[in-house]
């Protein structure tokens, strides 16, 4: 990196608390911001980059009010943007073509320099995989409950005989819109009609999972070579399920760090190439920890308000931290 090198690029949202925290964090302390979403390429947001005798990329990406030069850029905070956005007179197949070449063109530039990266997209696409995410989880030495993936119902009976309550999850985003509805797919706890009435695990692959007996949850919040954890308890039948089918009935605490995940954590976000990750995990009766997932653009917001817990400024301080360090 060139040692001279001194903004902080964020891509983010345009609503999106968290990230206005952390550019005010960052504009405290001096460091120069560019913020952009890359919905805003290419109608918003521009790219001039070419390639040097070195075989470095220079130029410069800028909008109508700022800009930040190639060679500047110190880090990238990749905090889930919304997808490139093209102009409505271009058809359907136009449309996937630009948004190919959009993303191996403007995409590819950017995953070229040799900045510190939170997270380098590609390093995140591979994580979002959640069958990736236990066995990498399971060899790290964290706990994970036995799991099944299949579209075939015989199969859930099976399972469900040989480990007894299972619970339903989704491998994505647990929400879609339907009618202009919004929907959610809550994690769903198995009952005997469910297991009765499988038909719908043969349209798609489907994830079932060995229930836990819950004595509470927790959100494990990785920021570099920081860990930050807090336990999620309630009382909420619905909430002891999917604590997100129930907010209201949620209480929190900041605790340190059981030595039981700390390093395996740590194992985990080296092994996938990960700088960040929230990372949830389910607590049992007998103080068992147990790996669910890891969302490498998982929120953190409402915990840090909750608790007290400074996310904000460490990941300013992972963001101008020299790149060679962790």
């Amino acid at each position: 990196m060139n040692s001279a090198a001194s903004t902080v690029v964020v891509f983010a949202q345009d609503a999106d608390a968290p990230a206005d925290a952390v550019v005010q964090e960052l504009d405290r302390r001096g460091v120069p911001v560019f913020r952009a979403d890359l919905s805003w390429f290419p109608q918003r947001l521009r790219l001039d980059a070419r390639l040097d005798g070195e075989g470095r990329w220079c130029g410069r990406l800028w909008t109508d009010h700022r800009s930040v030069r190639l060679e500047d850029v110190r880090a990238i905070w990749y905090r889930d943007p919304a997808a490139f956005e093209f102009p409505g007179t271009l058809t359907d197949v136009e449309r996937a073509y630009a948004h190919r070449e959009a993303r191996l063109g403007f995409g590819g530039v950017l995953a070229a320099l040799p900045v510190r990266w939170v997270n380098h997209p590609n390093r995140a696409a591979d994580a979002m995989y959640k069958p990736l995410q236990l066995a990498t989880a399971a060899a790290c030495g964290l706990r994970v409950q036995p799991t099944l993936v299949t579209n075939a119902p015989p199969a859930v009976k099976d399972f469900a005989d040989q480990h007894g309550e299972l619970v339903c999850k989704s491998f994505g985003p647990n929400t879609i819109t339907e009618g202009g509805q919004l929907k959610v797919a809550y994690t769903r706890r198995l009952s005997h009609d469910d297991l009765a009435a499988l038909e719908g695990v043969a349209s798609t692959a489907t994830q079932l999972q060995r229930w836990v007996d819950k004595a509470h949850e927790a959100r494990v919040v990785v920021v570099g070579d920081r860990i930050f954890t807090i336990t999620i308890t309630t009382a909420s039948a619905a909430a002891r399920v999917d604590w997100r089918a129930d907010f209201a009935a949620l209480r929190y605490e900041h605790i340190d760090t059981p030595d039981q995940i700390a390093e395996p954590l740590r194992r985990y976000m080296h092994a996938l190439g990960l700088a960040y990750a929230a990372v949830d995990f389910a607590v049992d009766t007998d103080g068992r920890w147990h790996f669910l997932e890891a969302n490498t653009s998982g929120q953190y917001g409402w915990l840090e308000t909750q608790t007290g817990a400074p996310i904000t400024h460490a990941l300013a301080d992972l963001l101008t931290r020299p790149k060679g360090q962790p």
